[in-house]
Protein backbone atom coordinates (compact mmCIF):
# COMPACT_ATOMS: atom_id res chain seq x y z
CA UNK A 1 0.00 0.00 0.00
CA UNK A 2 2.75 2.44 0.90
CA UNK A 3 4.96 4.25 -1.60
CA UNK A 4 8.67 4.35 -0.58
CA UNK A 5 9.84 7.60 1.02
CA UNK A 6 13.21 8.76 2.41
CA UNK A 7 13.99 7.72 6.00
CA UNK A 8 13.47 11.30 7.24
CA UNK A 9 10.83 13.28 5.43
CA UNK A 10 11.37 16.94 4.60
CA UNK A 11 7.92 18.51 4.74
CA UNK A 12 6.71 21.95 3.66
CA UNK A 13 3.53 23.45 5.12
CA UNK A 14 1.70 26.46 3.68
CA UNK A 15 -1.06 27.96 5.83
CA UNK A 16 0.29 26.90 9.22
CA UNK A 17 -1.29 29.91 10.94
CA UNK A 18 -4.78 28.74 9.96
CA UNK A 19 -7.02 26.30 11.80
CA UNK A 20 -6.23 23.12 9.85
CA UNK A 21 -2.68 24.21 9.04
CA UNK A 22 -1.98 24.75 12.72
CA UNK A 23 -2.91 21.16 13.48
CA UNK A 24 -0.86 19.99 10.48
CA UNK A 25 2.16 21.78 11.93
CA UNK A 26 1.73 20.39 15.43
CA UNK A 27 1.19 16.84 14.21
CA UNK A 28 4.15 16.98 11.81
CA UNK A 29 6.53 18.26 14.48
CA UNK A 30 5.58 15.34 16.73
CA UNK A 31 6.42 12.67 14.15
CA UNK A 32 9.93 11.12 14.35
CA UNK A 33 9.59 10.06 10.69
CA UNK A 34 9.53 13.74 9.68
CA UNK A 35 13.03 15.15 9.91
CA UNK A 36 12.33 18.78 9.05
CA UNK A 37 9.31 21.04 8.71
CA UNK A 38 9.47 24.24 6.67
CA UNK A 39 6.50 26.52 7.34
CA UNK A 40 5.88 29.18 4.69
CA UNK A 41 3.91 31.87 6.51
CA UNK A 42 2.70 35.43 6.07
CA UNK A 43 3.00 36.20 9.79
CA UNK A 44 5.14 34.79 12.58
CA UNK A 45 4.08 31.53 14.19
CA UNK A 46 5.41 32.50 17.59
CA UNK A 47 6.79 29.04 18.33
CA UNK A 48 10.17 27.35 18.08
CA UNK A 49 11.11 23.72 17.56
CA UNK A 50 14.36 21.97 16.56
CA UNK A 51 12.74 20.62 13.39
CA UNK A 52 10.98 23.83 12.41
CA UNK A 53 12.18 26.37 9.87
CA UNK A 54 9.90 29.38 9.57
CA UNK A 55 10.01 31.34 6.31
CA UNK A 56 8.14 34.64 6.04
CA UNK A 57 6.69 35.19 2.59
CA UNK A 58 3.87 37.70 2.24
CA UNK A 59 3.47 37.94 -1.54
CA UNK A 60 2.03 34.69 -2.89
CA UNK A 61 1.44 36.38 -6.23
CA UNK A 62 5.11 35.57 -6.84
CA UNK A 63 6.80 32.66 -5.07
CA UNK A 64 10.02 32.79 -7.08
CA UNK A 65 11.95 33.88 -3.98
CA UNK A 66 11.08 30.54 -2.38
CA UNK A 67 12.90 28.46 -4.99
CA UNK A 68 15.94 27.80 -2.81
CA UNK A 69 13.89 27.13 0.32
CA UNK A 70 11.75 24.61 -1.56
CA UNK A 71 14.70 22.72 -3.02
CA UNK A 72 15.11 19.15 -1.79
CA UNK A 73 11.68 18.81 -0.19
CA UNK A 74 9.85 15.47 -0.13
CA UNK A 75 6.28 16.59 0.46
CA UNK A 76 4.06 19.63 0.87
CA UNK A 77 0.77 20.23 2.66
CA UNK A 78 -1.06 23.28 1.31
CA UNK A 79 -3.76 24.69 3.62
CA UNK A 80 -3.77 28.35 2.65
CA UNK A 81 -7.30 29.65 2.12
CA UNK A 82 -10.02 32.07 3.12
CA UNK A 83 -13.71 31.81 4.02
CA UNK A 84 -16.30 32.69 1.39
CA UNK A 85 -17.74 36.11 2.16
CA UNK A 86 -14.66 37.26 4.03
CA UNK A 87 -13.18 38.85 0.89
CA UNK A 88 -14.32 39.99 -2.54
CA UNK A 89 -14.87 37.46 -5.32
CA UNK A 90 -11.68 38.57 -7.06
CA UNK A 91 -9.67 38.16 -3.87
CA UNK A 92 -11.28 34.77 -3.21
CA UNK A 93 -10.17 33.52 -6.61
CA UNK A 94 -6.68 34.97 -6.19
CA UNK A 95 -6.14 33.24 -2.84
CA UNK A 96 -7.83 29.97 -3.82
CA UNK A 97 -6.47 29.54 -7.34
CA UNK A 98 -3.61 31.91 -8.13
CA UNK A 99 -1.71 31.46 -4.86
CA UNK A 100 -2.01 27.68 -5.08
CA UNK A 101 -0.89 27.52 -8.69
CA UNK A 102 2.05 29.88 -8.15
CA UNK A 103 3.33 27.98 -5.13
CA UNK A 104 2.96 24.66 -6.95
CA UNK A 105 4.90 26.06 -9.92
CA UNK A 106 7.91 26.91 -7.79
CA UNK A 107 7.75 23.72 -5.73
CA UNK A 108 7.57 21.60 -8.87
CA UNK A 109 10.62 23.36 -10.29
CA UNK A 110 12.63 23.05 -7.07
CA UNK A 111 11.51 19.59 -5.89
CA UNK A 112 10.03 17.72 -8.87
CA UNK A 113 9.65 14.48 -6.89
CA UNK A 114 7.69 16.05 -4.03
CA UNK A 115 4.21 14.83 -3.17
CA UNK A 116 1.47 17.45 -2.77
CA UNK A 117 -1.45 17.41 -0.31
CA UNK A 118 -4.09 20.07 -1.00
CA UNK A 119 -6.94 21.29 1.23
CA UNK A 120 -9.90 21.69 -1.10
CA UNK A 121 -13.56 21.43 -0.03
CA UNK A 122 -16.71 19.41 -0.43
CA UNK A 123 -18.46 20.21 -3.69
CA UNK A 124 -15.32 21.38 -5.49
CA UNK A 125 -16.11 21.39 -9.21
CA UNK A 126 -13.23 21.05 -11.71
CA UNK A 127 -15.72 21.47 -14.58
CA UNK A 128 -16.38 25.07 -13.57
CA UNK A 129 -20.15 24.63 -13.83
CA UNK A 130 -21.04 25.14 -10.16
CA UNK A 131 -22.98 28.24 -9.20
CA UNK A 132 -20.87 28.51 -6.06
CA UNK A 133 -17.68 30.52 -6.54
CA UNK A 134 -15.88 28.56 -3.83
CA UNK A 135 -16.64 25.27 -5.59
CA UNK A 136 -15.52 26.58 -8.98
CA UNK A 137 -12.28 28.04 -7.67
CA UNK A 138 -11.34 25.02 -5.58
CA UNK A 139 -12.11 22.83 -8.58
CA UNK A 140 -9.96 25.00 -10.81
CA UNK A 141 -7.04 24.74 -8.39
CA UNK A 142 -7.49 20.96 -8.19
CA UNK A 143 -7.43 20.63 -11.96
CA UNK A 144 -4.18 22.56 -12.27
CA UNK A 145 -2.49 20.62 -9.47
CA UNK A 146 -3.44 17.26 -10.95
CA UNK A 147 -1.92 18.31 -14.28
CA UNK A 148 1.20 19.95 -12.81
CA UNK A 149 3.39 16.87 -13.06
CA UNK A 150 3.86 16.00 -9.39
CA UNK A 151 4.33 12.24 -8.92
CA UNK A 152 1.61 12.20 -6.27
CA UNK A 153 -1.17 14.73 -5.62
CA UNK A 154 -3.76 14.21 -2.90
CA UNK A 155 -6.92 16.34 -2.89
CA UNK A 156 -8.86 16.60 0.36
CA UNK A 157 -12.52 17.64 0.19
CA UNK A 158 -13.83 17.91 3.75
CA UNK A 159 -17.41 18.91 4.47
CA UNK A 160 -17.93 20.75 7.77
CA UNK A 161 -14.63 21.02 9.64
CA UNK A 162 -15.19 21.02 13.40
CA UNK A 163 -12.71 23.48 14.98
CA UNK A 164 -12.15 21.35 18.17
CA UNK A 165 -10.71 24.31 20.09
CA UNK A 166 -12.85 27.39 20.87
CA UNK A 167 -12.47 30.21 18.36
CA UNK A 168 -14.33 33.20 16.96
CA UNK A 169 -16.49 31.71 14.21
CA UNK A 170 -16.39 33.55 10.86
CA UNK A 171 -20.18 33.76 10.42
CA UNK A 172 -23.58 32.67 11.77
CA UNK A 173 -23.62 29.40 9.81
CA UNK A 174 -20.39 28.26 11.42
CA UNK A 175 -21.64 29.32 14.87
CA UNK A 176 -24.78 27.24 14.30
CA UNK A 177 -22.87 24.22 13.01
CA UNK A 178 -20.58 24.30 16.02
CA UNK A 179 -23.56 24.43 18.36
CA UNK A 180 -25.37 21.47 16.73
CA UNK A 181 -22.18 19.51 15.99
CA UNK A 182 -22.82 16.63 18.46
CA UNK A 183 -26.21 15.88 16.86
CA UNK A 184 -25.01 16.59 13.33
CA UNK A 185 -22.07 14.21 13.79
CA UNK A 186 -24.40 11.44 14.96
CA UNK A 187 -26.94 11.87 12.17
CA UNK A 188 -24.56 12.69 9.32
CA UNK A 189 -21.10 11.32 10.20
CA UNK A 190 -19.84 11.64 6.63
CA UNK A 191 -20.62 15.35 6.56
CA UNK A 192 -18.28 16.36 9.38
CA UNK A 193 -14.60 15.96 10.24
CA UNK A 194 -12.57 17.23 13.18
CA UNK A 195 -9.87 19.74 12.23
CA UNK A 196 -7.16 17.72 13.97
CA UNK A 197 -8.27 14.49 12.26
CA UNK A 198 -8.25 16.20 8.86
CA UNK A 199 -4.75 17.52 9.51
CA UNK A 200 -3.49 14.09 10.52
CA UNK A 201 -4.94 12.50 7.40
CA UNK A 202 -3.36 15.11 5.14
CA UNK A 203 0.07 14.49 6.66
CA UNK A 204 -0.21 10.70 6.86
CA UNK A 205 -1.23 10.34 3.22
CA UNK A 206 1.43 12.65 1.80
CA UNK A 207 4.20 11.17 3.97
CA UNK A 208 3.34 7.48 3.69
CA UNK A 209 1.98 7.55 0.16
CA UNK A 210 -1.00 5.51 -0.99
CA UNK A 211 -2.41 4.23 -4.30
CA UNK A 212 -5.80 5.52 -3.17
CA UNK A 213 -7.17 8.88 -4.20
CA UNK A 214 -6.24 11.28 -5.63
CA UNK A 215 -9.56 12.66 -4.41
CA UNK A 216 -10.48 12.16 -0.75
CA UNK A 217 -14.07 13.09 -0.02
CA UNK A 218 -15.19 13.47 3.60
CA UNK A 219 -16.05 9.76 3.86
CA UNK A 220 -12.57 8.85 2.57
CA UNK A 221 -10.88 11.21 5.02
CA UNK A 222 -12.70 9.53 7.90
CA UNK A 223 -11.52 6.15 6.60
CA UNK A 224 -7.90 7.37 6.58
CA UNK A 225 -8.26 8.62 10.15
CA UNK A 226 -9.71 5.29 11.29
CA UNK A 227 -7.05 3.27 9.48
CA UNK A 228 -4.29 1.68 11.61
CA UNK A 229 -1.66 2.65 9.01
CA UNK A 230 -0.78 6.12 10.31
CA UNK A 231 2.78 7.35 10.67
CA UNK A 232 3.14 6.02 14.20
CA UNK A 233 2.11 2.50 13.13
CA UNK A 234 4.11 2.56 9.90
CA UNK A 235 7.52 3.88 11.01
CA UNK A 236 9.24 0.67 10.03
CA UNK A 237 7.88 0.81 6.49
CA UNK A 238 8.82 4.41 5.66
Amino acid sequence: MNIPRPSKIRLVIVGATGMVGGYVLRYALEQPAIGSVTAIVRRNLGISHPKLKEVLHRDFDDCSALAEVLTGQDAAVFCLGVYTGAVSDAELRKITVDYTVEFARVLRGSSPEAAFSFLSGSGADPTGQSRMAFARYKGEAEKVLLAAGFPHVYIFRPAYIYPVEPRKEPNFTYRLLRWIYPVFRTLFPNQVIRADDLARAMVDVVVLGTPEGPIFENRDIRAVVQSPSGIDQAKGRI
